[in-house]
């Protein structure tokens, strides 16, 4: 715990609408009460504009385009520190990264296991590759695993059909799902296509990744179901590349990729119009670098987000999501510094002044 003593003044945002003009930082903890003036006498004064630690709701530590990485995590935890990311929701590695937890220099972190996908039906070296049959074991083995999510791959290429397409059949979702409500995890599932967003709707998912192929049926299911979706918006950019790549073999494919592309900010500014929670992950880790999450909240205003509303995706909002506290009272010392204020200009948040983790400044 740190023996540092802080004193935050300027404005401490506390959340959307809430914001107060000093704050401490005692013992790791903030608090909003004066303390004794005994107790501050060494404080060190920072002013300026104070955020919860910002929230990438979906990277993976310990993977790179290859498969597991386990000699980089460290520099992927780092990596996103420095941009001011101190939770991070891991959403699928073959690395384990347990040890993280025993570093307070380090993020916090929410793991969801390692990926489960269909045999030969996602990235290889990613995930455990397994038949329907198996996946209810899997998934109770992951969500003991992981931090309270279980990560399964919805869809992907499908070689004989030439496009995308479900991994799973219907039948075999529910009972995975809800095998892992029962050991007390959330799923959350990567989709970019159509179909597989209503087979996991009726089967009871959480959460679900990308979310590119929503339309106005699936929406609707959704808003009805509080099913969240991160949308990961800097690597769908990445879909004419996939189309690309693709093209030759499966122009179905290609020219689908393509048009999920295109009306991305239709899609995704259809589901928050429609009231959806929507959460920033950069997708970090697989085609991306970490310390991305300035640029997936910048992205957040072109589906129609106000700045303070784009900011909460990785703040606030995402904050109470995971089950971790913002800027309350007791609440961890997690938070950052910065010369001005994001909600006139969300590119701010590129540029911390400081980070502080723990009660520490650590940037």
């Amino acid at each position: 715990m740190s023996d540092t003593v802080l004193h935050l003044t300027g404005r401490v945002l506390r959340g959307p609408d809430d914001e107060v003009a000093e704050a401490w930082v005692i013992d790791g903890r903030i608090t909003f009460e004066t303390p004794e003036k005994a107790a501050t006498a060494d404080a060190a004064r920072l002013e300026g504009i104070f955020l919860p630690g910002l929230v990438d709701a979906h990277c993976h530590v310990g993977l790179e385009a290859h498969g597991g990485a386990p000699e980089n995590a460290e520099a992927h935890a780092l990596a996103d520190r420095a941009a001011g990311a101190l939770l991070l929701r891991d959403c699928g590695s073959p690395v384990d990264t347990h040890w993280i937890d025993d570093r307070e220099d380090l993020p916090r972190i929410v793991r969801a296991g390692r990926h489960i996908a269909r045999t030969k039906r996602y990235i290889k070296n990613f995930a455990h590759e397994i038949e329907p049959e198996d996946l209810v074991a899997y998934v109770r083995q992951e969500a003991r695993r992981g931090d309270g999510w279980v990560k399964l791959v919805g869809d992907w290429i499908d070689r004989d059909a030439g496009d995308l397409a479900p991994c799973w059949p219907k039948e075999a979702l529910t009972p995975a799902i809800d095998a892992a409500h029962e050991e007390g995890a959330r799923v959350t599932a990567h989709c970019f296509g159509e179909q597989s967003l209503v087979d996991f709707a009726e089967a009871g998912i959480d959460c679900i990744e990308h979310a590119s192929g929503l339309t106005e049926e699936t929406i609707a299911m959704f808003a009805e179901r509080d099913i969240a979706i991160v949308p990961t918006l800097i690597n769908l950019d990445n879909f004419p590349s996939f189309a690309q790549a693709g093209e030759k073999k499966f122009p179905g494919y290609a020219a689908h990729m393509r048009d999920l592309h295109a009306r991305r900010y239709e899609t995704i500014g259809a589901a928050r119009d429609a009231g959806l929670r929507i959460f920033a992950g950069t997708d970090a880790g697989g085609q991306l670098p970490h310390g991305l999450v300035a640029r997936e909240v910048e992205e957040m205003l072109n589906v129609g987000m106000s700045t303070t509303e784009a900011i909460g995706t990785a703040t606030w909002g995402a904050r109470e999501w995971l089950g971790h506290e913002a800027l309350v009272e007791g609440a961890p010392a997690d938070l950052v510094q910065y010369e001005r204020d994001p909600r006139d200009d969300v590119r701010v948040l590129a540029a911390p002044t400081h980070v502080i983790l723990r009660g520490r400044v650590v940037e």
